[in-house]
């Protein structure tokens, strides 16, 4: 019991586990060589040869917009570094057995920061604020909770708490499942009047749906602090980092630690991390110093970012022995560091010197060297991390130079707090998580499941279904017993506020900080609800509707350019040769009827008429009636291409006319209906939910030896089709007994390879075209199950009907989720567009809105907001996200690092969504003043 105590105290701070995304670098040994001392000028990025491709963009009419759309689906883990062994320097100069590193130092590869962008945005990953969905959502609530065993005889419980209606979203369903590889969290919708069994529940977790006997749900009020304490192996929301000090020529640990003293740098550096305290006293979180006697130092360094506290071991603030050469004092804090801040004198050119094997801990995995450059007074910043330790944010701009030290200092302690997060999914740290949760469980499992808890509990009742009201019979005793759940639940999360513990952003946050992903309103007030669209052009949007068609145009009112009769259930607009897509279903049909049709752009720019039904027959697409789908290829390929599913067959079809014969005479290209060619039919096994076309970086049209292919996916499958052949391969299957939701099929370009990101129900899944083996190494899940997926590296987006959730695609870490009320993404083309009902909207358009009013019994409910109005009889505001801003597409030169800090989580969405700057009038959604654009003015 003692070491089990022990253990489990040692890892009170340690993070779940995850996934070792390391063994995904294949890459070529980067050089060692740093930025050099002479500085960096701009101007040799402009120098630089670009690729073929661009530099024949660039000479053409295609516009930026254009050049960003080939790269949204291209992704590189090689921004993250390449793994290295370097050797280990013992004190007698020899080499000895080193240990592997990755390296990354934010060096150009091949010229593949034009190519793909450096996403330098520093972005906190897992936030705890919203992770700790326990802490968050179910202390202090009502909420019910149950323990059982798995198909494989291992116990787990099961939390699950019903969020009722609100101006944000319906009500649904938080559940967790705690098991000893960690909680896995899902977010379900809940229908009013037909609540969930508990099996049902369990069955949207993998490998759930087969358990024997059904869970036991447990009444005790104790049960929360358990559950708690579960949560809190998650990790700490609170930081220790080692700084080290170290002069040139100094290559061993034991040099380092020696240093007594510190340069004027270094004290600069010091002082920019945070404030110098007096330990004799100290109240705040101390990071294993002694805060009583002076036995660790007279002072430190402390700060709190984004709610986080953080202690600094400094190496020279910490005991100096001048009898003691190995600094055991010093190397116990700093060595047991998990992440060290390495401080390199001398300027960049030593920052090469540095070895990490030199620093004798196997403890430490991750190092920061910072270099200070006296020339240009900028901060060089590079990261070693220990081979096993996952990949994790933000990569190193290129070149890695801060010449803003605020910028330096969020994109550092960013860089330090995801490191250390990433270090506990290594095995070493997951195995020693598991075990301890293992034990909890299990001990908390025969706590709970034994006879002797019989007794306590109140009112044993059926636990098949999860019901948000109390059971009929002696309601008195179980509303006394769910009064004293909800008490002792809020006095739980009191007390884990007051003591610090709290997983809370709140300390640090900042009005006006703002992340890359923050909606800009496009379109204040849209009163019906979209069914599909299509950007065009920069400033315009077809929208379709069951009212009809609609073209949004920035600035000015929308109008109808086809009427109801037209129901119009998938649309495409092809700007490169200036036509019109849409798919079009009969009154009150199912899409047996659906047919094609084919409109130029052109018809639709000034005239003011409405098509209706009878206008569509000369644009009627031939072979196409019956289609329930259709997917395009890509922006960017040499001949625009079309598939169109009709039940089990695909037909491919090919504009007569290539991108760049069009580009050069766009009068030429006039055609609608007639300029398509029939290819030829295919036959698959089932009638497709989905497609995808998949291009390949060397397909025979292009003149290589490869073939473009398409992507289908029906039941709990997808399918690889060839083009040229019609060969149908199996590319992946569902896991045995999952329930088979397939939501899309993304296509990749990972360092130019075909990859796609297969997502069905709430598990993203990557698959490279190329493999006969599926991995599922990289997989990771959503809080939810999505309707729509969108990439822009380094990011991925998740869009349910009432949140949009946010990770990054290099390990799935989760960075930010918003709450948005009846949310509908409409195109990710160019930059992405969505609409959702306004938080709040402007007084002259609320007297358009005509609202039902009913009696409500106040002692229920809160008053409502003088601003509120039921929501359905919101409007649709259209926002859009700038592309640029998610990928970090901008010059070089012009890089800035700023902190974008979410919103706290109870604030409104409103708080996050902000007005295009261009804009004369203020279309904000809060009451604050316009903030300015995210990217720096152009220099």
């Amino acid at each position: 019991m003692e070491n089990y105590t022990k253990i489990m105290s040692r890892l009170r701070g340690m993070k779940r586990e995850g996934r070792d995304r390391s063994r995904s670098l294949c890459v070529e040994k980067l050089a060692t060589a740093l930025i050099q001392p002479g500085g960096f000028s701009p101007s040799c990025i402009v120098a630089r040869e670009l690729h073929p491709l661009h530099r024949r963009r660039a000479s053409s009419a295609i516009t930026s917009s254009n050049d960003l759309i080939s790269r949204r689906g291209v992704f590189s883990r090689r921004h993250y570094g390449s793994v290295e062994l370097l050797p280990q320097v013992e004190a007698n100069g020899q080499d000895a057995i080193g240990r592997r590193f990755r390296v990354e130092s934010g060096d150009s590869i091949s010229g593949k920061e034009e190519m793909f962008g450096t996403p330098s945005t520093p972005v906190l990953e897992n936030p705890e604020y919203q992770t700790r969905w326990y802490f968050k959502y179910f202390l202090g609530k009502l909420h019910q909770n149950y323990v059982g065993v798995d198909a494989e005889k291992v116990p787990f419980f099961l939390s699950v708490v019903l969020t009722e209606a609100n101006t944000q979203c319906g009500p649904h369903y938080r559940v967790i499942l705690w098991k000893k590889t960690g909680a896995q969290k899902i977010s379900l919708t809940h229908t009013p009047n037909k609540p969930m069994t508990v099996k049902q529940i369990l069955s949207n977790f993998p490998n759930m749906e087969k358990i024997e006997k059904g869970p036991k749900e447990i009444f005790s009020p104790d049960i929360q602090k358990d559950l708690l304490l579960l949560e809190e192996q998650e990790g700490s929301v609170n930081f220790k980092f080692g700084v080290l000090y170290t002069r040139p020529g100094q290559i061993t640990d034991d040099e380092m630690f020696s240093n007594e003293t510190g340069s004027v740098e270094f004290e600069r550096f010091t002082a920019l991390l945070g404030d110098k305290i007096r330990l004799k006293g100290w109240d705040k979180y101390r990071g294993g110093l002694d805060v009583k006697g002076d036995m660790t130092g007279k002072y430190s360094v402390y700060t709190i970012y984004e709610g986080h506290e953080i202690m600094f071991h400094v190496s020279t603030l910490l005991p100096y022995s001048k009898d003691n050469k190995q600094q055991v004092e010093r190397k116990r804090h700093i060595g047991n560091d998990i992440v060290n801040i390495v401080f390199v004198e001398g300027g960049p050119a030593q920052m090469a010197n540095f070895n990490p094997s030199s620093i004798k801990s196997q403890f430490t995995h991750v190092f920061a060297v910072v270099s200070y450059c006296s020339e240009d007074q900028s901060y060089r910043l590079s990261i070693y991390s220990e081979e096993s330790v996952p990949l994790f944010g933000p990569s190193l701009p290129c070149p890695p130079i801060f010449r803003s030290p605020t910028d330096f200092r969020d994109f550092l302690l960013v860089k330090l707090i995801n490191g250390e997060k990433a270090t506990f999914n290594t095995p070493i740290f997951a195995q020693k998580r598991e075990r301890t949760l293992d034990m909890l469980i299990k001990d908390l499992c025969a706590e709970h499941m034994g006879d002797g808890c019989r007794a306590t509990m109140l009112n044993r009742r059926a636990f098949s279904d999860v019901l948000p009201d109390p059971p009929r019979g002696s309601r008195r005793k179980e509303e006394a017993r769910q009064v004293e759940f909800v008490r002792i639940g809020q006095a739980l999360k009191l007390e884990t506020i007051v003591k610090g513990d709290a997983p809370t952003s709140l300390a640090t946050t900042g009005l006006y900080k703002r992340a890359p992903w923050e909606p800009h309103c496009f379109y204040p007030d849209f009163s019906h609800e979209i069914l599909a669209g299509d950007s065009w052009g920069e400033s315009r949007l077809i929208l379709a509707t069951d009212s009809g068609v609609y073209l949004v145009e920035d600035g000015l009112s929308h109008r109808q350019i086809f009427d109801k009769t037209v129901i119009v259930k998938q649309l495409t607009v092809v700007e490169a040769h200036g036509i019109l897509l849409i798919r079009v279903d009969k009154v009150k049909t199912t899409g047996r009827d659906s047919k094609m049709h084919v409109f130029r752009l052109s018809d639709f720019e000034r005239d003011g008429e409405v098509r209706s039904r009878p206008d569509m027959k000369e644009h009627k697409l031939e072979r196409t009636r019956g289609c329930n789908l259709y997917a395009v290829s890509r922006p960017g390929g040499s001949h625009l291409r079309v598939v169109v599913s009709l039940s089990k067959k695909l037909l491919i079809m090919q504009w007569r006319h290539s991108a760049a014969w069009t580009a050069w005479c766009p009068a030429s290209d006039t055609d609608t209906v007639d300029g398509f060619q029939y290819l030829r039919e295919i036959s698959i096994p089932e009638s497709p939910s989905l497609i995808t076309l998949v291009d390949s970086t060397v397909a025979a049209s292009a003149g290589g030896v490869a073939d473009n292919t398409i992507c289908i996916g029906y039941r709990h499958q997808f399918d690889l089709v060839n083009e040229r052949s019609g060969d149908v391969t199996k590319l992946y299957s569902l896991q045995d007994g999952s329930k088979g939701h397939l939501v899309a099929a993304v296509d990749l370009y990972e360092d130019e390879e075909p990859e796609l990101l297969l997502c069905y129900n709430n598990t993203c899944h990557f698959q490279k075209l190329s493999d006969n083996v599926s991995s599922t190494e990289f997989d990771f899940h959503w809080n939810s199950i999505p309707t729509d997926i969108v990439c822009a590296f380094p990011y991925v987006l998740a869009f349910t009907s009432d949140a949009m959730e946010i990770r990054l695609i290099i390990n799935g870490n989760l960075v930010q989720t918003m709450a948005m009320p009846k949310l509908k993404l409409i195109t990710s083309k160019n930059d992405i567009f969505f609409a959702t009902t306004a938080p709040e909207f402007f007084q002259s358009k609320s007297e358009r809105l005509q609202v039902d009013k009913t009696e409500k019994d106040n002692s229920l409910s809160p008053p409502s907001s003088p601003h509120s109005v039921s929501p359905e009889a919101r409007p649709f505001r259209l926002y859009r996200i700038p592309l640029h801003a998610l990928s970090g597409l901008v010059a070089p030169c012009e890089r800035r690092c700023p902190t974008p800090t979410p919103e706290p989580p109870e604030a409104p969405s409103g708080a996050r969504l902000l007005a295009e700057p261009p804009r004369g009038i203020s279309r904000s959604c809060s009451s604050s003043p316009t903030p300015q654009s995210f990217l720096p003015p152009p220099k």
